[in-house]
């Protein structure tokens, strides 16, 4: 019987070698990631694709950063609109192409997605998401009095822009998104975890300078669609207690209650697994499924149960 999967898959796994980040080598990226999902694509499953974008926000505001004296800065819900369709180009065209390669035809499509979060959300006050090149602390303080930004210094590699990361709360598209995933669309939505707006004093819809956390997004997109599988796709093949020290422990299937367990003890850090646990721990408590953390080679293996790390319902 056929499925509805979520398919939430990295920035970084768009960039294969930090050496060579040009669109073409990002495309050659974009293309082993679809080779990855060939199981998915050719089958009867009905598929939405989330993206990270984080390096290539990062090369938009550098770009801009470069050019300051002849050009415009860019905003930020621009620079994610800018990566939306970018990578979905990149993702749509690598998919059709793997699909060709196997003599199959699937429709393929991107959405320019918009996703609502609070204006009064905590994290509007408490900036803390990087963004960006670093700066010398000349520059970065110029940004805050000239620009406004929030900047910190990082671990003393320089100073960087922080950002708020707020919690997505609606996707503007999701009807689109809903008719295209139910039609057989290999859809490519909220990248970047979508384009954050706010809804402004008229009740319009305002583009923000913040960063909403892509696995978030992905699993509120994996909850509305009545997903029955979430995966997020990562660079290790399963979730790890104690990661990257002696006893490290690789975990096959935990349940909600021991996933909250291993939150509360620290097991996850923060910028990276903490909040693909959380997310995958919304989406299982939410809809009753089951979620998949696995990297991008073991994508097929882990849905058919034999690899990855699975959060189940208690």
């Amino acid at each position: 019987m056929s499925k509805t999967i979520v398919v939430a898959i990295g920035g970084n796994s768009l960039i294969s070698d930090p050496k060579h980040v040009t669109v073409p080598a990002q495309y050659e990226a974009a293309y082993a990631t679809a080779k990855n999902m060939a199981a998915l694509i050719v089958s009867d499953n009905r598929l939405a694709i989330v993206h990270g974008n984080g390096p290539q926000v990062g090369f938009i505001l550098r770009r801009a950063e470069l050019a300051k004296h002849e050009l415009h800065m860019v905003p930020l819900d621009s620079c994610v609109a800018d990566t939306q369709g970018a990578l979905g180009y990149n993702i749509q065209t690598a998919v059709r192409n793997v699909l060709g390669g196997l003599h199959q035809v699937r429709n393929v499509s991107t959405i320019v997605t918009e996703v609502v979060v609070d204006r009064d959300d905590p994290s509007f006050k408490a900036p803390s998401k990087p963004i960006g090149s670093f700066m010398e602390e000349t520059e970065a303080r110029m940004h805050m009095q000239k620009d406004g930004w929030s900047v910190v210094e990082d671990s003393g590699r320089g100073w960087r822009r922080v950002v708020p990361s707020p919690r997505p709360i609606e996707i503007l598209e999701l009807d689109v998104i809903r008719q295209l995933v139910e039609s057989g669309t290999v859809t490519i939505a909220a990248g970047g975890g979508g384009i954050p707006v706010i809804r402004d004093d008229k009740d319009h819809y305002v583009g923000v300078e913040a960063v909403i956390d892509k696995d978030l997004a992905a699993s509120l997109l994996a909850q509305n669609l009545g997903a029955d599988v979430f995966v997020i796709s990562t660079a290790v093949e399963k979730v790890c207690l104690n990661f990257g020290k002696p006893d490290q422990l690789a975990l096959e299937t935990i349940s909600l209650k021991e996933a909250r367990t291993y939150m509360a003890q620290g097991h996850f850090a923060k910028g990276s697994m903490l909040p693909k646990i959380e997310a995958m721990v919304e989406f299982v408590e939410e809809s009753g499924n089951t979620g998949i953390i696995t990297d991008p080679a073991h994508l097929a293996s882990a849905l058919d149960g034999k690899a990855g790390t699975r959060i189940v319902p208690d």
